[in-house]
């Protein structure tokens, strides 16, 4: 298997993989150079890494791209949980199961059991960072992503801001740092604290001030692998034993998601962070990176040695979970998500697991336990394969059902079936009643 790079350090290289779509181009290799002048260095090397034309790349090779990056072309078999989780830059967790669905995706070998022993032992945490959603973070970069999107969060503090006259944020902060650091506490419980203080302020902002104004974690056992637990919270600094970094410079943030997503533009990342003014960031790391466009013209930057397979590499089927950051991480989609299925993933503030055919969304899936004991309506996976029970003896069956978008051939429903038993019959076995016995269904095509 081909490693896929996570590591800033390639940025520097010269040399360029893949291959470059732009109707039928070949591949193009090194940077372009450019003519020498009377410029000032920093302007002629920025210049020379400029060409007059972009390669293009095409939506195929965008996609490729991007998979291999999010470790969606081939499951890595030597990259640990917290490495994975590192790579990636973290993962969407606004409930318990995405993150251990993320990885079974993303794996070879996954053991839910892993991520849930890094979060018991703080290496691993859940913190609200990008696009102000709660995300899996290492603990490295909990305590510095979060101060890199403060500003974000300050954002969302001030669409509270009716609730919050005259009170004092700063005083806000101290207050709510005491308290959840003395043990650690709910939502509920932060407005029970702060209102007093303000009565006349709004209870809902005053948390919300609270969680926008401190890296707020969840504390175990909420995330853990079968086990339940509300949401608590304490600060990063209090659960993880150490101090607060300062906000650092964009800079190496954007080395490090082009690796995880790129290629991709300053406006992909601006909607991946939830930031802006990310272009001067670019403008200075310009000298180091490719660039390319994409087939409406749009500049894209990534690393040099980034892997960049030929459009036509095959693409498994996979499943993902919900909000899963393959899908919301640029701001054209298209990459992934074909336009005929823009806004199909969520009803409201649900949002569906989905799922992956020749490497573009296809479809939505879901798993539930059924409490009867007859025999379902399967595609050929019979419920227990591989625990000895029939599905009329299985007293509680994982049930798994897959709604594509459109009509999918039979090789396409026999390999999401193959998918779907890996996912039922491997370590994520039983996920609600801890039966090894599962039923694998195709639901009714969801027509456009």
């Amino acid at each position: 298997m081909t490693k896929t790079q996570g590591t800033a350090g390639a940025a520097g290289s010269a040399s360029t993989q893949g291959t470059v779509s732009a109707a039928g181009s070949a591949s193009t290799r090194g940077a372009t150079q450019g003519t020498k002048s009377a410029k000032p260095k920093a302007a002629r090397a920025s210049a020379q890494s400029r060409p007059a034309t972009a390669p293009v790349l095409s939506t195929r090779a965008l996609n490729r791209a991007t998979l291999d990056r999010q470790l969606l072309l081939r499951r890595s078999a030597g990259l640990s949980v917290e490495g994975a989780v590192t790579h990636l830059l973290g993962l969407q967790a606004q409930n318990v199961k995405p993150p251990y669905y993320a990885l079974a995706a993303r794996l070879e070998g996954f053991d839910p059991e892993d991520l849930s022993g890094l979060l018991a032992s703080r290496d691993l945490v859940r913190i609200v960072t990008m696009r102000s959603t709660i995300h899996l973070h290492t603990a490295d970069d909990a305590l510095t992503l979060r101060p890199l999107v403060q500003a974000a969060r300050d954002r969302e503090l001030h669409a509270f801001r009716k609730g919050l006259v005259g009170v004092d944020l700063g005083e806000l902060a101290s207050i709510a740092r005491a308290a959840v650091e003395e043990e650690p506490r709910t939502m509920q419980q932060l407005r029970e604290i702060l209102l007093p203080r303000w009565p006349d302020a709004d209870p809902q902002s005053l948390a919300v001030a609270a969680r926008c104004s401190l890296p707020l974690v969840q504390v175990t056992p909420r995330g853990l692998w079968r086990r339940s637990g509300q949401v608590a919270l304490t600060t990063a600094e209090h659960w993880t034993g150490r101090p607060s970094e300062p906000v650092p410079a964009p800079d190496a943030t954007v080395l490090r998601y082009l690796a995880a997503f790129g290629p991709a533009s300053v406006k992909d990342m601006q909607i991946w962070a939830g930031l802006t003014r990310l272009k001067e960031a670019f403008e200075r790391l310009r000298p180091q990176l490719r660039t390319f466009r994409d087939e409406s013209g749009v500049e894209l930057f990534d690393l040099p040695d980034a892997p960049r397979p030929d459009a036509d590499t095959p693409a498994p089927a996979r499943l993902l979970p919900e909000f899963d950051n393959l899908l919301l991480s640029h701001a054209d989609r298209s990459r992934v998500v074909p336009p005929e299925y823009k806004g199909r993933t969520w009803k409201g503030n649900f949002s569906y697991n989905t799922f992956l055919v020749d490497g573009f969304l296809a479809g939505v899936w879901r798993v539930e336990e059924s409490k009867s004991t007859g025999k379902g309506t399967g595609t050929g996976k019979s419920a227990g394969k591989g625990s000895g029970k029939s599905a009329g003896e299985a007293k509680g069956l994982a049930v798994l059902t897959i709604e594509p978008f459109g009509t999918l051939t039979k090789a396409q429903r026999h390999e999401l079936t193959d998918e779907a038993a890996r996912l039922l019959s491997g370590p994520m076995s039983g996920p609600m009643s801890g039966s090894s016995a599962y039923d694998i269904r195709f639901g009714t095509v969801i027509e456009r």
